[in-house]
């Protein structure tokens, strides 16, 4: 009923920033989604530096974000403090980090990393990839690829890894990458190709095609700032088109191709308006999928210059939406966005106010995941399969580019107890697949039922970047 009065002309919300009510008690860097449905983010120190420190946002019974508690985690491994570092969640549901362009306040371009177990509340360390030209690894990018890998940028050659995650060791490869990684983000695409547009290299863009870089085109208009590299991010929306973002005015439109080893085309996007204080852009930003298929942008005029302006690309136009209480005092490099389930988006901004956007429209019904099979009893403390389609939604959600990565195209297990209506995730590992936008291919992922469970008569829903499947019922013992 809920859904159908939001698609009503005149009854939907308006797009509002709500304030968490349980206030951060640290200053808000990148935060990523874990697979229990609980965020971790990283503390930033008054002055905008990385720290070791990492706290836990967990929503409250009614799976609320905006009144969730937060609770501080384990730190990193001693001497190890970044800012701008690549991030993922690893199918096993552990999340890592690498490198730093800044370790502490000290710009270093760290070649550092840690991995994190949700379950034990530990960080351990991991070691760079092997190669001189690994002795930095600075502001990297980092993606899991359709095939559950994470690989690592980095920063200052042409050079990417392959993490091996049961032995934490790395394959280093570079085949055919027409420029450095330098300032570049990815986006990972539906036939498991990985795009990046190049900032060393005009127009260019370019695809990962298995471990051999290949042509993607031309951008048209030019996204990144000649003078710094900047850009912005990428997002792959639900129509299979990406919407890049740039450190300069413009922006760029790409539709992937039939056959993958083919270039697939761009055309020119909508210009970023002009501010009272100048042309904004993109350069260094974060951006978020909604679930109606807009993407949510930070935007600010010039390089790395105040204040901050919030907008919504539908497809064809971009539209002011309002901007949070920070955005006269913020830049655009500042700000974090995070997909949440609520299908909301978490906003960190280096400050202690962490805030909530709610976008006002909702999703197509193909778009959601759905459940073809589950079991219907289920027993605290054992590990469960279900499967389903378009498990791991239609995109990774929220992107920042090569400082910071967020991705959320993986399945979260929520479970409504049916007589008090609390609300539980059951974490999620070992799917048998990370590929996004996988259609009617029916695809699995394993589950945990936590030893704390509410028992009795429950639903349980899949729900990815923001949208829910259709319930169905089972019952916890």
């Amino acid at each position: 009923m809920i859904l159908a009065l939001l698609t009503l002309p005149g009854l939907a919300r308006a797009q509002t920033w709500q304030t968490l009510n349980n206030a951060a008690p640290f200053f808000g860097g990148t935060a990523l989604l874990l697979r229990d449905g609980t965020v971790m983010m990283q503390s930033e120190d008054s002055q905008g530096y990385g720290t070791s420190n990492w706290w836990r946002l967990t929503p409250d019974s009614t799976g609320s974000y905006l009144n969730g508690t937060w609770s501080q985690q384990a730190s990193l491994p001693n001497g190890y403090a970044p800012l701008y570092y690549a991030s993922a969640v690893l199918p096993d549901g552990r999340l890592i980090v690498m490198g730093g362009e800044y370790d502490g306040h000290s710009q270093s371009e760290s070649n550092l990393g840690a991995i994190y177990t949700p379950s034990a509340n530990t960080w351990a360390t991991v070691a760079a990839p092997k190669g001189s030209q690994w002795a930095n690894i600075g502001d990297a990018s980092g993606i899991i690829l359709g095939n559950g890998t994470f690989m690592l940028g980095n920063c200052c050659s042409n050079q990417q890894a392959l993490l091996h995650a049961g032995t934490l060791t790395w394959t280093v490869i570079s085949k055919g990458k027409a420029d450095s990684n330098s300032e570049e983000g990815w986006a990972l695409l539906p036939d498991s190709t990985v795009l990046t547009v190049d900032t060393n290299n005009g127009t260019n863009a370019e695809k990962l095609l298995g471990t051999q870089w290949i042509n993607a085109g031309s951008t048209i208009v030019p996204l990144a700032d000649a003078g710094t590299l900047e850009i912005g991010p990428e997002i792959l929306r639900p129509d299979g088109t990406v919407f890049a973002m740039g450190g300069t005015k413009n922006t760029a439109v790409y539709t992937p191709p039939a056959i993958p080893s083919e270039p697939g085309t761009w055309v020119q996007g909508p210009d970023f308006p002009v501010s009272a204080q100048g042309q904004l852009d993109m350069a260094d930003a974060p951006a978020s999928l909604l679930p109606d298929g807009n993407v949510l942008m930070d935007t600010s005029p010039g390089i790395f210059n105040k204040p901050t302006y919030f907008y919504e690309f539908d497809g064809t136009n971009i539209n002011s939406v309002p901007a949070p209480p920070n955005a006269p005092n913020d830049t655009s490099y500042f700000g974090r966005m995070l997909l949440l389930p609520t299908g909301q988006v978490l906003f960190a901004d280096g400050s202690k106010d962490v805030e909530i956007y709610t976008p006002s429209g909702t999703f197509q019904a193909a778009w959601a995941p759905t459940i073809t099979s589950a079991p219907t009893t289920v027993t605290r403390g054992k590990t469960y399969v279900l499967a389903g389609t378009q498990l791991n939604g239609l995109s990774a959600g929220a992107a920042y580019g090569d400082d910071a990565q967020m991705a959320t195209n993986f399945p979260l297990v929520r479970v409504t107890n049916t007589s008090s209506g609390d609300v539980m995730f059951f974490p999620t590992h070992g799917p048998n697949t990370s590929k996004i936008a996988t259609g009617s291919t029916i695809i699995g992922t394993h589950f945990d039922v936590p030893a704390a469970a509410e028992t009795g008569a429950s639903t349980l829903e899949v729900v990815t970047n923001g949208i829910p499947s259709a319930p169905v019922n089972i019952t916890v013992q």
